[in-house]
């Protein structure tokens, strides 16, 4: 099955209400620049540098959630932290049980704790994101490294895919899963949050890949899923001695793949960032998803992007 649900970033926000509406606040430059729609007028008006900057800025906010959902935090809310215990890594799985089993439906094994475990966790480390006033972990990933994928023999993605062709990367390469948000903190700020600790992480150990299953819906029987696969663009793919095959394809030529589709907004986001896909995609009867390999390198993080997540 695949890593639940959309192990390269389950966040489901884009359709997520707010229990509070943020207070109407004065326009920034950034939003003027944005209503005059005219980087002309920009420069103008704040000059050439802050212009630039300024798109840039809200080109990043869009990329991780759309304007209208966008709720501005009053100050810095969140810590980024890594579980450094077992109950530091129990707050990851309950808030993962919560969001997965009994907000999602996910069929996951029985525990008396309401906890998400796998045997896969024990040798993971585990991204926490707090909310600074309660101090209750509101968003988290688990990131399998090299090495502790080597004790273990294999990545969780090896389970869906024949991986033969990225062995050699696998040195060099981590493996995300497990990612979610609390229903009442998915906004772009913990996101955020979560993708700085992520590009952290991997400069502080000098990894170069990330690499997880992105998760397609499937409820009208596949047709989206092969239409979306069908209208990647050569460039959107990874080159083929990158690619993997599934280990249960999903049937492309019974379906419909020539329906015009957009891409769900995380794999949209994150092709935006200079991720490539993989494969073809495996399905996945247990959770009726197809799922694709997904594979993002940090020296092909788009350019825009790259100051803010890597401060390059």
């Amino acid at each position: 099955m695949s890593d639940i649900p959309n192990p390269l970033g389950a966040f489901d926000i884009f359709n997520s209400r707010f229990e509070a509406k943020p207070k109407k606040a004065k326009k920034s430059k950034a939003e003027t620049i944005k209503k005059l729609f005219s980087k002309k007028i920009a420069k103008k008006l704040f000059g050439k540098k802050f212009a630039t900057q300024a798109r840039t800025e809200l080109e990043i906010q869009e990329l991780v959630v759309p304007e209208k959902a966008i709720a501005k935090p009053k100050r810095p809310a969140f810590q980024i932290t890594w579980a450094s215990n077992a109950s530091e890594i129990k707050e990851a799985q309950r808030l993962r049980y919560k969001v997965f089993a009994e907000e999602m439906g996910a069929n996951l094994p029985a525990n008396p704790e309401n906890l998400d475990i796998d045997e896969f966790d024990a040798y993971c480390d585990h991204l926490l994101i707090r909310d600074q006033e309660s101090l209750k972990v509101v968003g988290t990933y688990r990131v399998l490294p090299p090495h502790k994928a080597l004790e273990i023999g294999r990545l969780y993605s090896d389970s869906e895919f024949d991986l033969s062709r990225l062995n050699h990367l696998r040195p060099k390469m981590v493996e995300l899963g497990r990612s979610c948000v609390h229903a009442d903190y998915r906004s772009g700020a913990v996101i955020m949050a979560l993708w700085s600790g992520l590009a952290q992480y991997m400069q502080k150990h000098d990894y170069e890949i990330m690499l997880g299953c992105a998760s397609i819906p499937m409820a009208d029987g596949g047709h989206y899923a092969a239409s979306l696969f069908n209208s990647l663009r050569n460039e959107q793919m990874a080159p083929v001695e990158n690619h993997a095959f599934p280990r249960l394809p999903l049937p492309l030529d019974r379906l419909n793949g020539g329906l015009e589709v957009d891409p769900p907004p995380l794999i949209k986001g994150y092709l935006k960032l200079g991720a490539k896909i993989c494969s073809a995609p495996a399905w996945d009867p247990d959770f009726n998803t197809a799922d694709v390999l997904t594979m993002l390198r940090l020296s092909e993080i788009n350019p825009r992007y790259a100051k803010h997540f890597l401060g390059l």
